[in-house]
C-alpha cells in the first residue's frame, strides 16, 4: 500500500513575520477613512499590531462615531492607498531570511500559506514590493482578514480547512498566538516584529525564534516535529 505523506501547511502571517512593519509617515486606515468621509479627522487610533483590517477599520470607525455603512468605502480606499503607495515605490523590506526560509520550505514540498490580518490584494502587493515570489505562496490554502474583525474568525477558517493535516502559524505577535491557541493550530514566534524574544515567550509558541536566518535550522525542525491537527469537532 502507497504510503502518502500527511501535507504541511506553514501559515505565514506578512506584516513583521514576513516583512518589516511600515515606517511611512501616516497611517493608512485612518488616511483612508478621511477619504471616506471626505474632510480632516483627529487620529484617535495608534497602530494595532495583530489585527484584521476588518477590526481596525472599524475600531476607527467607531472612535470617530460613525456609522457602519462607511466601513466598506474605507475598506475601498485602503486598498486604493495600498496600490498608490506600492506604484510611488513605497516598499517594504524583507524581514531577514524571509525570502530565503519560504524558498527552502516549497523546495522540501511544504506549502507556504499566508494567514493574515490583510486582504489578499493587500497581501499581494506588500510581498512585491518586498522582493517576493508571489508564487512560491499557495494562495489556495491562505487566509485573510479583510471580513474577520477578530483574527481568531480567520485561524478557524484555516482550522477546518485543515484538520487532519499539519499546520503551524509563523507570526510575530502574541495576538497572532492567542489566534492560533483559540482553534489549536501551533504557533511559531518570530522577534521580527515589534515584540522581542522575552515578550514572545509568555504566549504558547512550540518555538520563539530570533528570526529567520539566525534559527533557520530550528523553525523547520520545530515543524517537522508536529503531529496534524486534530479533527474540528
Amino acid at each position: 500500500m502507497e504510503h502518502h505523506p500527511v501535507p504541511t501547511t506553514v501559515l505565514w502571517d506578512i506584516d513583521g513575520t514576513l516583512v518589516r512593519n511600515a515606517t511611512s509617515p501616516g497611517n493608512l486606515y485612518h488616511l483612508a477613512l478621511e477619504r471616506a468621509v471626505g474632510r480632516d479627522l483627529p487620529q484617535l487610533v495608534g497602530h494595532q499590531h495583530g489585527r484584521t483590517d476588518a477590526g481596525i477599520i472599524a475600531e476607527h470607525v467607531r472612535a470617530h462615531d460613525l456609522d457602519d455603512g462607511v466601513v466598506s468605502a474605507v475598506s475601498d480606499h485602503l486598498r486604493d492607498l495600498s496600490e498608490e503607495r506600492h506604484r510611488a515605490g513605497d516598499h517594504r523590506t524583507p524581514a531577514p531570511g524571509a525570502r530565503d526560509l519560504v524558498a527552502r520550505f516549497a523546495e522540501i514540498g511544504w506549502r507556504n500559506g499566508l494567514l493574515t490580518g490583510n486582504s489578499a490584494y493587500r497581501a499581494r502587493v506588500k510581498l512585491l514590493g518586498a522582493g517576493f515570489d508571489v508564487d512560491a505562496f499557495d494562495w489556495d490554502h491562505s487566509y485573510f482578514g479583510d471580513e474577520e474583525v477578530e483574527r481568531a474568525g480567520v485561524t478557524a477558517r484555516a482550522a477546518a480547512a485543515l484538520a487532519g493535516t499539519r499546520a503551524v502559524i509563523v507570526g510575530d505577535t502574541p495576538r497572532d498566538g492567542e489566534a492560533a491557541d483559540a482553534v489549536g493550530i501551533p504557533f511559531l514566534a518570530v522577534a521580527t516584529g515589534v515584540y522581542d524574544v522575552d515578550a514572545l515567550r509568555h504566549t504558547n509558541a512550540v518555538v520563539v525564534a530570533r528570526d529567520c536566518v539566525t534559527d533557520a535550522s530550528l523553525i523547520e525542525d520545530a515543524i517537522a516535529a508536529l503531529p496534524p491537527l486534530r479533527p474540528v469537532a
